[in-house]
């Protein structure tokens, strides 16, 4: 990871800025971005923005004329609104996706479906404790791109960066995707550990194995370790916990106190992408020989395979090892 000194802004206006979706995280990097310049929304509603170089369209051919483009699209929609977008980008185009989802059972992550089926080589991912709150009222906070490109890194910081947002940049890409994703099983784990009845000590423990675990799955996909203990997992780790409102953590708190998996999620709101990636990243360490005790415990408690004191039982009953 690394951080930039800030310097002079360049002669000119930035280049036009895309957001492709309109729900509250795509509507909060149109506000951070309309700080710095022109921004066009492609969204299905119109979310009444009254931001004067903000433009609202439902027509992907505005893509065309913009220079970097931030995928604010959930996992689950994200190849049909990608595949309708593709037929108006090409190679200039610099793409940068926010999701916490990964595609299935091999855990591919969304700079694959980029590459995929859109023209785009040039892409990236934002990750970290960048929340709604930062993003909309300029609150102090950092974030991290992950991308192998520099100019995409140069394009967000251009674009969100300034004297309260710090964007830092790795190009361990993958990482930067995996960590985002594997970092909703941890605050499932938090939420759960807090209400039923955890001391501090306890729930110390199981967040640092957690980590362990998650950084684990990276490393055996490719990416680099230390990616897991910077912003992308830990610092997004440490932000939620403090007080970001995150799903992930509430869903883990009505299980515990009982609620049946769909009355969690009603309780929990928002669009969980973690409890998919559990199941995948359980499925994932069956068929790799990984020990993955967090992921199979969620992914058995929100399938309802299994109560609260049995998730007990099982997350305290393992066996302890070596750290």
């Amino acid at each position: 990871m690394s951080e930039v000194e800030d310097l002079p802004a360049a002669d000119g206006p930035r280049p036009l800025v895309a957001v492709l979706g309109g729900g509250p995280f795509g509507l909060a990097l149109t506000k951070a971005a309309a700080r710095t310049g022109d921004v066009v929304l492609v969204s299905r509603r119109d979310p009444g923005l009254q931001l004067d170089n903000v433009r609202v369209t439902q027509d992907l051919a505005a893509l065309t004329d913009v220079e970097l483009i931030f995928m604010a699209v959930p996992s689950r929609y994200a190849e049909a609104a990608l595949r309708d977008a593709g037929r108006h980008l090409d190679g200039r185009h610099l793409l940068v996706h926010v999701s916490r989802g990964l595609l299935d059972d091999e855990l591919r992550t969304m700079s694959h479906l980029l590459r995929t089926v859109t023209p785009c080589r040039r892409v990236g991912s934002l990750a970290g404790p960048i929340s709604v709150d930062v993003l909309t009222n300029a609150s102090p906070g950092a974030g991290v791109v992950g991308s192998e490109f520099p100019e995409v890194v140069e394009a967000v910081r251009g674009a969100l960066g300034g004297p309260t947002l710090r964007i830092y940049d790795t190009n361990d890409l993958r990482g930067v995707e995996l960590a985002a994703a594997l970092t909703g099983l941890l605050l499932f784990t938090i939420g759960f550990a807090q209400r039923i009845g955890f001391g501090p000590a306890t729930i110390a423990a199981v967040t640092t194995r957690g980590v362990a675990e998650v950084s684990r799955i990276g490393t055996a996909l490719g990416a680099r370790s230390d990616t897991f203990s910077g912003l992308a997992c830990f610092g997004d780790l440490l932000a939620a916990v403090a007080g970001s409102d995150r799903p992930e953590l509430e869903l883990g708190r009505a299980l515990a106190e009982g609620a049946t998996p769909k009355a969690a999620l009603l309780r929990a709101g928002g669009n969980i992408e973690g409890i998919e990636v559990a199941r995948r990243v359980s499925t994932f360490g069956t068929r790799r020989k990984l020990k993955t005790p967090l992921a199979d415990v969620i992914s058995k408690m929100v399938g309802g395979e299994l109560s609260a004191s049995q998730a007990v039982r099982s997350l305290m009953g393992r066996d302890v090892g070596s750290e």
